[in-house]
């Protein structure tokens, strides 16, 4: 499941040509810029538009988490000490660990449950005080138990597990008016919009268990109404739809342009009902499932890209970077144990984040880099800024985005409206690609808020963290999917 970097083929490509333009009279190659190095281009005045010194882009997908939950009090940041429940009494934040046996209802109704909004359409002109009706789970895998307090859905993660996202937050950019593109908060639709925009239209999660095409026939879920109104408003039972879709992603148009990519993602424990992605010669547990937004891609999960681009388990990606291998665009999700997922347990995932950023920064690659890190819903945690009404699927929950790069501000907080499509239009324009669906065309890209590409490259420093990277290479196998809402 891996091939060549970009980087070395281009490095090859680029010296043979300079072989050959030299034999026939031409300039050397110690005077031709390496293909691949927009960093050389610009330097020797060949290349104009500032975003093209990014080559590489990495997407970091964690889990489950608002922007007040976790980024509470940080400084320039809108947070809220208190929430308001539904009879608009002050409930103070509290706060708890991010290692938990308990979980909060995170779907489309919990989202209308929490926003309690006053307008015509449910979920939209949001008051944001109907957190406390959302359920919860307290038990060890969703049996009933005790709470850790009355009420944790208002509560925000104790700093001391939140360390690493303050560090990258203080030296880098921390946005804090990212809204999820889709407003029914569920992992599934989230993960397909940072791959194509939108998700067919559908909401929730699959009840098959992989997620996709391998889960057969009875991985169907509802759709909405897409009939040009902004109602949110559910299609009949027999209009379900099958979660194995054949929409343009942002993989096809990279492909398309003989760029490269990879998206690592945590293998299942779970059958299909279904023919498996790829081939039959992989490891067993692939053949049970992958849990990569791409499974559910006709043309991705039945073709070619599966073997070569499809990586598993996450933590491969410290291997690869490590032997010189960044593609030009990769998407890295956690595994359960390695999630902000509640539930899952660990509090090692702000340890897992920073493992990822410091094998990019302590590469050659630190210098042509972006890395976003964002959190693919609320997970049920209060936060007080209410999502906009933009089209019959979104906006969600506000969730963080961190941006770090060697050209990203320092220490800046940006206050510019973004949503999963902002960082796809990123990516497009630095790479030439068409939009793909309503969100990425919508959406504001944080090139000019939060990037300074005037600057020389920032030098990386470390980000700190309990555990290295070396405790994730030698973590065991998870097969639990890390969101199962």
């Amino acid at each position: 499941m891996r091939r060549v970097s970009f980087d070395n083929r281009s490095l090859a490509i680029a010296l043979l040509a300079g072989l050959l333009a030299a034999c026939n009279g031409g300039p050397a190659v110690g005077s031709l810029p390496v293909a691949s190095s927009s960093r050389e281009l610009i330097e020797t005045g060949q290349l104009k538009n500032p975003i093209d010194k990014i080559d590489h882009i990495v997407i970091i997908v964690q889990e489950n988490r608002s922007f007040n939950n976790l980024f509470y009090g940080f400084p320039g940041s809108k947070t809220a000490k208190y929430g308001l429940d539904s009879k608009n009494q002050k409930i103070e934040l509290k706060p708890l660990g991010l290692s938990s046996s308990w979980d909060l209802e995170h779907n489309h109704e919990g989202f209308e449950l929490a926003c309690n909004g006053t307008g015509s359409i449910p979920g939209t002109d949001c008051r944001m005080n109907g957190f406390d009706k959302e359920s919860k789970t307290c038990g060890p895998g969703g049996s009933t138990g005790p709470c850790p307090i009355k009420y944790p859905q208002y509560s925000y993660a104790q700093h001391s597990d939140t360390a690493p996202y303050f560090s990258m937050a203080k030296q880098y950019v921390l946005a804090d008016e990212m809204f999820a593109s889709n407003f029914d908060t569920s992992s599934y639709v989230s993960h397909q919009y940072i791959i194509a925009g939108q998700a067919g239209s559908t909401v929730d999660y699959p009840l098959g268990g992989n997620w996709g095409c391998p889960g057969g026939v009875t991985d169907k879920l509802w759709t909405l109404w897409t009939n040009g109104s902004r109602e949110r408003t559910f299609k009949p039972q027999k209009d379900q739809v099958r979660v194995c879709f054949n929409y343009k992603t942002l993989a096809d148009e990279l492909d398309a342009k003989g760029l490269t990519w990879a998206f690592y993602a945590n293998p299942l424990g779970v059958g299909g009902g279904g023919k498996a992605c790829g081939s039959k010669a992989g490891p067993a547990y692939v053949e049970r499932g992958i849990w990569s937004s791409y499974q559910a891609v006709k043309q991705i999960c039945y073709g070619p890209d599966w073997n070569n681009d499809i990586i598993t388990p996450p933590n491969q990606f410290l291997t690869d970077v490590g032997n010189g291998s960044l593609r030009h665009v990769t998407w890295i999700t956690p595994t359960c144990a390695s999630s902000d997922h509640p539930g899952c347990k660990p509090d090692t995932g702000p340890s897992w984040v920073a493992s990822v950023v410091n094998a990019v920064g302590e590469s050659p690659f630190w210098k042509s880099t972006a890395i976003f890190l964002f959190w693919d819903d609320y997970g049920g945690f209060y936060d007080p800024e209410p999502p906009a009404l933009v089209d019959y699927d979104g906006l969600g929950m506000r969730v963080p985005l961190v941006i770090i790069s060697p050209y990203a501000k320092k220490g800046w907080v940006s206050h510019v409206h973004y949503e999963h499509g902002s960082i796809l239009k990123f990516i497009e324009d630095r790479f030439g690609l068409a939009r793909l669906a309503q969100s990425d065309s919508r959406a504001k890209s944080p090139e000019s808020d939060c990037f300074d590409f005037s600057q020389p490259p920032r030098q990386f420093v470390p980000i700190k963290s309990q555990y290295d990277g070396s405790y994730f290479l030698h973590q065991p196998l998870d097969f639990r999917p890390p969101d199962t809402n």
